[in-house]
């Protein structure tokens, strides 16, 4: 009788484990290939969050790069010839890797005043990205305190669109009843 049953208890470990594998294989989340560089502590939850937490991110990455340029080079020089590359590439790889984040963040959004306000954030980002060059007439300290001007623009539009997000989503009205159909009679 002990041999009817012979299944050990490895088969059946193996078993479910192959189960589970293809029944799980399938299910894809929002920030599964989403660079950790951008969203350092989103290794899961949503794409809002992530956004969110990749704007300011972002940004510095590519502030500081042009830091290093503008020490390299001086203010007037960061941007002569190729000395500017390594901040546009910066710019232009981040402007790739924030796309599956705000993409996702728009998917997740309830309403519209959630789309507009993720919207205008990406918006002030690209802004503030293409504002890294150093103006010709500016000075060292000029450029320093507009550069991080749009850390103020972002941490009010982020705090707008948490309030929104966390906003407890109102109930549909209810629909309106129609009369039932009369149904003829039969005589």
């Amino acid at each position: 009788m002990r041999n009817e049953f012979g299944f050990s208890f490895a088969t059946v470990f193996a078993l479910s484990a192959i189960i589970f594998g293809v029944l799980s294989a399938g299910i894809a989340h929002a920030l599964d290939k989403v660079d950790t560089d951008i969203c350092p502590t989103m290794h899961t939850g949503s794409g809002t969050a992530c956004f969110l937490e990749a704007i300011p991110q972002t940004y510095t990455m590519c502030r500081h790069i042009k830091s290093i340029e503008v020490i390299e080079f001086g203010l007037i020089g960061a941007q002569e010839g190729v000395n500017g590359a390594k901040t546009e590439s910066c710019i232009d790889k981040h402007k790739l890797s924030i796309a599956r984040p705000y993409q996702a963040a728009l998917r997740e959004a309830r309403n519209t005043n959630e789309v507009e306000g993720l919207r205008k954030l990406h918006s002030t980002w690209l802004e503030s990205l293409a504002r890294l060059r150093p103006a010709s007439p500016e000075t060292d300290e000029g450029y320093k305190l507009r550069a991080a001007e749009p850390y103020g623009d972002f941490n009010v539009q982020i705090k707008a669109i948490r309030a929104l997000v966390e906003a407890p989503v109102p109930p549909p009205p209810p629909a309106a009843k129609r009369p039932a159909k009369k149904t003829p009679t039969k005589s």
